[in-house]
Parts: C-alpha cells; sequence; structure tokens
C-alpha cells in the first residue's frame, strides 16, 4: 500500500476533513434518496413431474418433510443461491432445489428457467459477505465482515479487524451504517458511518506498554463494483477517530479493498 500513501496522503487529509465536516450529512441525503425497497409480485409454478420435495432449509444436508404431487401448484417467495423457498396452496412453506423447480412450469406451460446470479440481483442482494485487505495508519491490515440490506440503499453491517503493525497488533469491531444512494449502479458509491472498539496489544519488549482497549468512530466513503454471477469487488476509505484514555484523541486513515459475495 506504499503507493497509496505516496500519491494520496493529500487527498486523504482533504477527504478526511470532508467527511468529518459533511459525512453524517451526505449520509442523510443518501438515506432519504430511495426510502423504500422494491419487490416483484410471487410466480406461481406448477408441479410437472410425479412429485416435488420440500426441504426445511436450503441444502442438501436439510431433510425433506413434505411432497406436492404432480398439478400443484407452489409459490416462489425467495431465492438463495441455488434454492427457493416456496409456499404450497395449503400455506406449507420449505425450501426446494434448483434441479426440481427447473422441472416445473410456469403460467404459459413451459418449463421454468432460472438463470444465473445477475447485476439485477446484485442491486436487490440482501445478504453480503467478503474479505478485504489494506492499510491502517501504515500497518498492514485484513479484515472480514457481513451486511444485511434494511433497505435498497441502506444496509447493517459488522466488522472485525485485524491490524499488524511492527511495534503492536490491534484487533477492532465496528458495526455501521453504509448508504448506497444509487444501488442499480454497477460502480456504485457508498457512505458510511459507525462506531466501534479497538483492542491494542503492544508486540514489543523494549518498552513497557499497557494493553489499550479504546471506543472509536469513523465516517467513510467506498464504491462496489458487480463483477459476475454472486461475486464484487469493493473499495474504501475510512476516517477513524480513536477515544483514548488520554486527553489527545486519534486520527487514523484507512484504506482497503476486497471481494464480497451476495445473496
Amino acid at each position: 500500500m506504499d503507493f497509496v500513501r505516496e500519491n494520496s496522503g493529500g487527498a486523504a487529509r482533504e477527504c478526511a476533513r470532508y467527511l468529518r465536516a459533511g459525512g453524517p450529512l451526505l449520509l442523510l441525503l443518501a438515506l432519504l434518496w430511495r426510502p423504500a425497497w422494491g419487490e416483484d409480485a410471487p410466480q406461481t409454478v406448477e408441479v410437472a413431474d410425479p412429485y416435488i420435495e420440500l426441504h426445511t432449509g436450503p441444502g442438501r444436508g436439510s431433510p425433506v418433510f413434505h411432497v406436492e404431487g404432480r398439478g400443484a401448484t407452489i409459490t416462489l417467495l425467495m431465492r438463495k443461491t441455488n434454492w427457493f423457498k416456496v409456499r404450497t396452496a395449503r400455506e406449507i412453506e420449505g425450501w426446494v432445489d434448483r434441479d426440481q423447480l427447473e422441472r416445473t412450469l410456469d403460467p404459459a406451460g413451459e418449463r421454468v428457467r432460472v438463470s444465473e446470479a445477475t447485476a439485477e440481483d446484485y442491486a436487490r442482494r440482501r445478504w453480503e459477505a467478503g474479505v478485504m485487505g489494506g492499510d491502517f495508519d501504515g500497518a498492514n491490515e485484513i479484515s472480514v465482515y457481513g451486511a444485511y440490506a434494511l433497505t435498497e440503499g441502506l444496509s447493517a453491517e459488522l466488522s472485525l479487524t485485524q491490524v499488524l503493525g511492527e511495534f503492536s497488533e490491534s484487533l477492532l469491531f465496528g458495526v455501521d451504517l453504509l448508504a448506497q444512494p444509487f444501488p442499480d449502479w454497477r460502480f456504485s458509491p457508498f457512505f458510511a458511518l459507525g462506531t466501534g472498539v479497538i483492542d491494542t496489544k503492544p508486540r514489543t519488549v523494549l518498552v513497557q506498554a499497557q494493553d489499550r482497549n479504546d471506543r472509536m468512530s469513523h465516517v467513510g466513503i467506498g464504491v462496489r463494483t458487480y463483477l459476475s454471477r454472486r461475486f464484487m469487488l469493493r473499495m474504501e476509505y475510512r476516517s477513524h477517530v480513536i477515544f483514548t484514555s488520554r486527553d489527545d484523541n486519534e486520527e487514523v486513515d484507512e484504506w482497503k479493498i476486497g471481494f464480497g459475495v451476495f445473496f
């Protein structure tokens, strides 16, 4: 990440001042931009095979608990990778795998075709998880995160980051709200506002130092881009304020990039 620090140090400081001054306002505007979540009307299909099996969960390991025979109708409720949650005419809900669903018939009497995940699915995702790496105040870091979309333009996120410095190592736990004003764009910017804790442990024995556990807050800006199938690339910058037990708080810049998957 040396090239980032060398070429964008000034830009980072300007971005940090901009975010600290107007980050919350930008977040509020983003939240107001698209407050609702659009949903398609459920699709109903007809069982064409002698029977179709309903599982208790979306996986081969989930047991079959109900069977619908030929001619029965089922309603598609949601998709999770290659599994579909369905509801029968008797209000029984379960999960059907893609292979069996593709042998059902649509209202026109044609075989149902299930497409791979597309950019439209990416814009309407509910769950997201990923791994990222980057630079935290000059130290290498790696982080994992998971997010749930509350609306089409707003998501809640949890993250865990390990920072490996020359003289200390830190573990960060963060909670964020992310606003994405243009979820339909392939390159979609987002704004972050969050809080968390940072636990720092010294790695040297030359100087006696105590472990530190401090609260922190941050604002950030980034961009997601859809790659293919269920994969995305994510890049972001965050400006942190660490509330230390001393009188002076610390301001830290963070850059990271990584990959995510969505469901």
